[in-house]
Formats: structure tokens, C-alpha cells, sequence
């Protein structure tokens, strides 16, 4: 056995027996049901565990099977994902399963290669529902695993790189096998603890090194770099977006459009918005020129938002239109229909401050 096996297996033995005392009573590791296993790890794909827990208990309740969801109507997928955001996760759900109950009988697929072909479903996702949910020796490696596995082995290189993400990987299969003699459910527990550990102990900053059960193996801390690991390199600058939207209201109804496919919160709803970078017009020649006509603009509110990379700034102004303006795809909804719609997390807190 090599030094590193045996560095492995030490780390697992750690995890295995540290997992069990520490894991967080969350609702999904309270099932076998790979169909509640694969949405949680869907949602929880780029949110927080604290963000998903109402939004799945929601999903589960509303659709309860795998059949539920192939048939729901997209615009109940698109609400009970609202505001979990990077919606096209919600889309590809539903696409995997009518996959599932088209090829796979209404049974989510035990194959790893068989998950891994579903819409949605990538390396890592497949691994931990092969894992959690049918005690499969399938690797994981997710922002939080990264993060473990190049403190503890003082991995330097960027983890971005292809033969740095190799490394990674082979290290995160050995220890699953590893862990093959330690039970049935030790497949599931070693990858969920190294999950854990990053999203509790090992954090991007001030880790818990005090508490940590592989505190003796760490590489970085033995040799003070952790705050250096994972070298990510630079992060892009952030770019700065404005825009202008208009809550525009007519005999007690208001004016929202669905946005097309193919862009970002494709197929949700939003009130008229131009983005204005660097632009020196007001709000109301803004609005004369999207609508053809002058109108009184009072302010409503001014929101901040970020996505991904880009820290936005949206001031909505609300408007009394004496006549009807029309825009491509646009329809007219009271307050009350309004919330049965899909929108947006910045355009659902506008919606939030209009008054019925």
C-alpha cells in the first residue's frame, strides 16, 4: 500500500466513525427513495442547504413521484421553483423524468452510466445518488469535496485543470473503495461526510480545523496554507448591470411578458425592464421610447441583486397608463393572478411592493 492509499484509508476510517455522531437531520437523508435523493441533489446544486430544505419539501409534496413530475404542467414546475433560481435545473428535471418513465419504467435508473445520460444529471450528481441511494461504490467531487481533498493532500494546483480534476477524481474513487468493507451503507456515508465536512468544518474561510476529525492528515494545516487551497486562481471582476422596469397599471390590471427560451430565466415572467448601462436618459424618456407615449412615472422601489458574476441594480417605477400599451408577448394580470405566475427573484420582490 502506497503512502497515499494508506492516507486514504485513514481518512476514511475518521470520516466513517465521525459521519454517523455529526450528520445534520436534513429530510431527504430520511429516505431511500432515489427519486427524493435526486431532487435534493438537483436543488442543491449551486443553494444552499438551508434555501432548499422548503423548496423540496414543497416539490415532494406537490409532485410525489417520478410520474408526478413527468406530467406536471411546466408553469407548476417553474412556480415551485421560483426563487431557487438557475431554473433550467427545474426544466431538466422534468425532461429526466419523462426519460424515466419512458425508458425506465417510472424507476429512476440504478446504472451510474444510465443516470449520467439523464438531462440535468452530471458526474458528480449521479455518483451521489448511486451512492446515497443504492449503496454504489460512485465517487463524488463538488466544490465542497475539492476543498477537502486539496487541503488535506496540499494539492496546489488549480483544480479547474484537467490533470489536477483527474487527480481529484482518482483520490475520490479510492476512498469509496476503501470504504467497501466497512458496511452496506458506507458508500453513502463516506460521500455524504466529505460533503459535510466541507459544508461545516472545512469552509472557503475560517474552517473549523479545531473540530475537524481529519485534523492529523491535513496537509494544509500542518503546513499553515489552507487559506491558499483550493488555488482557484483570480476570480473575474464583477460587471455591473442597471436596468430600469416599469410596473405599468391599467383599469386594476398590470403588464408582465414571459421570457423566451434560450436566455437566462427562460420562460418566467417579469414586468417591462430595459437595462440601461452607461446610458444618461431618465426613466421617462426610457419609457417613451419602449412605449410611444408620455406618462407619469413615480418611484416604486430600487432593488440589488447579484447572479453568478454580475451585481445588478434594478429601479422600478410604477405607472398609471391612460391608454393600453402593448408589447411582444405581453398580457394583462391582477395583483392576485399575478402570484400564480413564475417570476424571477428580482421581479417577484418588485411584485412584492405593489399595492393591489
Amino acid at each position: 500500500m502506497t503512502a497515499r492509499q494508506r492516507k486514504i484509508s485513514a481518512i476514511v476510517r475518521n470520516l466513517l466513525e465521525w459521519y454517523p455522531k455529526n450528520a445534520r437531520d436534513l429530510p431527504w437523508r430520511r429516505t431511500q427513495d432515489p427519486y427524493a435523493i435526486w431532487v435534493s441533489e438537483i436543488m442543491l446544486q449551486q443553494t444552499q442547504v438551508k434555501t432548499v430544505v422548503p423548496f423540496w419539501e414543497r416539490w415532494m409534496r406537490e409532485l410525489p413521484t417520478i410520474q408526478a413530475a413527468a406530467k406536471a404542467r411546466p408553469e407548476k414546475i417553474h412556480k415551485l421553483w421560483e426563487g431557487l433560481g438557475y431554473y433550467s435545473r427545474a426544466r431538466n428535471s422534468q425532461k429526466a423524468a419523462q426519460i424515466i418513465v419512458k425508458e425506465h419504467g417510472g424507476k429512476f435508473p440504478k446504472e451510474f452510466k444510465a443516470a449520467l445520460a439523464l438531462p440535468g444529471i452530471g458526474r458528480y450528481t449521479a455518483g451521489a445518488i448511486c451512492s446515497i441511494a443504492f449503496h454504489q461504490p460512485t465517487p463524488i467531487l463538488d466544490g465542497n469535496v475539492i476543498r477537502v481533498l486539496t487541503r488535506v493532500f496540499g494539492i496546489g494546483e488549480n483544480p479547474r485543470k484537467p490533470e489536477t480534476n483527474r487527480l481529484l477524481w482518482q483520490i475520490a474513487e479510492q476512498s469509496v473503495w476503501m470504504a467497501k468493507s466497512a458496511g452496506k451503507n458506507s458508500f453513502s456515508h463516506l460521500n455524504q461526510a466529505l460533503m459535510e465536512l466541507g459544508a461545516l468544518i472545512c469552509l472557503p474561510r475560517n474552517p473549523q480545523c479545531g473540530i475537524c476529525p481529519v485534523r492529523n492528515l491535513c496537509f494544509g494545516l500542518r503546513n499553515n496554507c489552507i487559506e491558499r487551497l483550493p488555488n482557484l486562481g483570480k476570480r473575474r471582476a464583477a460587471t455591473v448591470r442597471r436596468f430600469v422596469a416599469f410596473v405599468v397599471r391599467r383599469n386594476g390590471k398590470y403588464l408582465v411578458r414571459q421570457r423566451p427560451a434560450g436566455v437566462v430565466n427562460a420562460h418566467l415572467w417579469e414586468f417591462p425592464n430595459v437595462e440601461v448601462n452607461g446610458e444618461k436618459r431618465d426613466a421617462t424618456a426610457i419609457f417613451r421610447s419602449q412605449f410611444g407615449f408620455l406618462a407619469e412615472l413615480r418611484p416604486l422601489c430600487a432593488l440589488r441583486h447579484s447572479i453568478t458574476r454580475y451585481r445588478i441594480t434594478i429601479e422600478a417605477f410604477r405607472v398609471e397608463a391612460a391608454r393600453r400599451p402593448a408589447i411582444p408577448g405581453g398580457i394583462w394580470r391582477t395583483k392576485r393572478q399575478l402570484q400564480r405566475l413564475a417570476f424571477n427573484s428580482a421581479h417577484k420582490k418588485i411584485l412584492g411592493c405593489v399595492s393591489p
